[in-house]
């Protein structure tokens, strides 16, 4: 314990800047999990919808929306790069 303290004025920027990375990639993989739970989504609808296991109207209201939430990660995602550069 005593030895963390005097070493704290060391150890802190790197201690910090490890914590901000795993911030960082915890939001990224957060992202990239969304856009890829939305894509699927979307492809088990098409497939229900091939198959025959939902009318076509419930079809384009949940493509609609899927598609919709796509976009906005888009969105967010270019606005995020555009804010970092």
């Amino acid at each position: 314990m005593f030895l963390d303290l005097l070493l704290a004025p060391l150890t802190a920027p790197v201690t910090g800047l490890s914590w901000i990375a795993e911030k960082v990639l915890e939001q990224a993989s957060a992202e990239l999990n969304q856009k890829e739970n939305l894509a699927k989504r979307l492809l088990a609808l098409q497939m229900a919808f091939d198959m025959g296991e939902i009318p076509e109207a419930e079809f384009e209201l949940q493509e609609e929306e899927l598609l919709l939430a796509i976009q906005a990660a888009q969105d967010a995602e270019q606005a995020a790069t555009e804010i970092e550069a």
